[in-house]
């Protein structure tokens, strides 16, 4: 049975102060073996690896320089966590070339196919990313946090907590954000959906299903910064992403 899938259902965010605010979209994702990749950029004639196509996967979306491999190898490294075997990303695909992908989520195990860590892979609008990699204890329902170490909604300070929990892929999957705000909830964002076979029949309903997906989400993002600002809530400045910051 193929590792890789789609999974198709609802992203849904809840601001909880100072105003609320509430929006949820219909949305699809690609569950992605990185072993994979080669096979189904081989056996799907609507998916394309590292090239162009109708929907594709870019290495260079995701990690750094040092390409995907060396770099989830080097995460694992710093965080102590040995997980040697498969490594599956969640994540939007390049819709006729354009990705924007707020939150892609890498799930890491180990030679015993143990879930042993996830990477949570943050993007933000000014073209930064960042990666908190947390250990995994308990992968029937994963339960991590950590401190906010990455600027991304101007709407949010960095005074934050991130507490995640997980239902890892499998018929369905759940990811839920808890975000605190100087120790108070502020947001809720999930995103849970039903998987789909990755074939070219269920890619090209996805095509009409969900048209230009990937630009929608960077549109929502706008819309509903205007939403938040006509509701009277503070912006704060970008605080740009330095390389080796203690903070990370």
């Amino acid at each position: 049975m193929a590792k890789s899938a789609l999974y198709e259902g609802w992203v849904m965010h809840r601001r909880i102060r100072p105003r609320h605010h509430r929006f949820k979209y219909r949305v699809f994702a690609m569950l992605l073996d990185l072993d994979e990749l080669p096979l189904l950029d081989q056996r799907l004639s609507l998916f394309s690896w590292n090239r162009r196509g109708l929907f594709s996967f870019h290495d260079r979306d995701h990690g750094d320089a040092r390409g995907l491999k060396p770099w989830l190898d080097g995460e694992l490294a710093r965080a102590g966590i040995k997980a040697d075997g498969s490594r599956q990303v969640l994540c939007y695909p390049r819709i006729l070339g354009y990705v924007f992908n707020p939150l892609s989520v890498w799930f890491c195990r180990d030679a015993c196919g143990v879930l042993k860590a996830v990477i949570y892979e943050v993007h933000n609008t000014y073209d930064e990313r960042h990666a908190y990699v947390l250990p995994v204890e308990d992968e029937t329902l994963i339960r991590n946090g950590c401190a906010k170490a990455f600027y991304v909604s101007p709407f949010l300070t960095q005074n934050c907590r991130y507490n995640f929990r997980i239902r890892p892929p499998g018929e369905n999957v759940s990811i839920a954000i808890n975000e605190d705000e100087g120790g108070q909830p502020i947001l809720n964002a999930s995103f849970a959906g039903t998987r789909r076979p990755l074939t070219d029949r269920a890619l090209l309903r996805m095509l009409f299903a969900y048209p230009l997906m990937t630009l929608k989400v960077v549109a929502a993002i706008h819309f509903e910064a205007v939403r938040l600002m006509a509701k009277g809530i503070r912006r704060h400045p970008h605080a740009p992403k330095t390389l080796h910051s203690p903070a990370e």
